[in-house]
């Protein structure tokens, strides 16, 4: 835990939050690490400071990162592989998941499950997907808009505004949020939850240069955070992803 949020003996030393501070922090193979560590990880996230406490002070340090976490569905990885010849039992899987706890999860705005690559794609000269710099252009495009949006704020960018504002100042299209509003109400989605996936609709549509999120928006966003689909019709001539 030390190594993620910082500590050690005497003067507290940062940690990868710290270290990874308006970057990427990636932890691979995520439920290798113990649940205690990871869940150390909730407070930087919503706070974006880590706040260390030892017998010689105590230290308030920068903690604003991007995490990515990666994770099998079992130890040896084959569990959802259809004739991969999985063995863990399902105790051991169950144990497996279970350090990615519920309130960790509750912090992921974005949950993307990765098949494996195929022959032909591994196999394939070129690439098949937009180049780089088409990309970097649209995500440059995409934070001008929040900035310009936010210009006389205290905040230039959609992950940094409060739950409370997004709610209130910014508001989505009417019936937007039917989806979530229904998933809320089922407990299929936190108070938390639902401001994060608020978030991501106004990311998804400035990327696709709309004025305020429509349900689609809204949906994709859902979408994106659990895996269900909601089918939503894209706006007419609201540009695509």
């Amino acid at each position: 835990m030390q190594s993620l949020v910082g500590g050690g003996n005497g003067v507290p030393r940062p940690g990868a939050v710290s270290l990874a501070h308006r970057g990427v922090l990636f932890l691979d193979e995520t439920p290798e690490f113990s649940g205690k560590a990871l869940d150390a990880l909730r407070q930087p996230l919503e706070s974006g400071h880590v706040v260390v406490a030892r017998s010689a002070g105590v230290v308030r340090l920068p903690a604003r990162f991007l995490m990515v976490l990666a994770a099998n569905p079992c130890p040896c990885g084959r569990h959802t592989l259809h004739g991969a010849g999985c063995e863990c039992p399902p105790s051991v899987i169950r144990r497996y998941q279970a350090r990615l706890s519920g309130p960790l999860l509750d912090r992921v705005d974005l949950r993307v499950e990765v098949e494996p690559v195929n022959r032909s794609d591994l196999l394939c000269q070129g690439g098949r997907g937009e180049p780089t710099a088409a990309v970097a252009a649209r995500v440059r495009e995409a934070r001008e808009r929040a900035a310009a949006r936010l210009r006389d704020t205290p905040w230039g960018a959609n992950s940094e505004v409060p739950g409370h504002e997004l709610r209130t100042r910014w508001l989505v299209a009417p019936g937007a949020l039917a989806a979530a509003e229904r998933d809320l109400e089922r407990g299929l989605l936190t108070a938390r939850g639902i401001d994060r996936v608020l978030r991501v609709a106004w990311t998804i549509a400035d990327l696709a240069a709309r004025d305020r999120p429509q349900a689609y928006d809204v949906d994709l966003a859902l979408e994106l955070r659990t895996g269900i689909s909601r089918g939503a019709p894209m706006p007419a001539g609201g540009g695509g992803l």
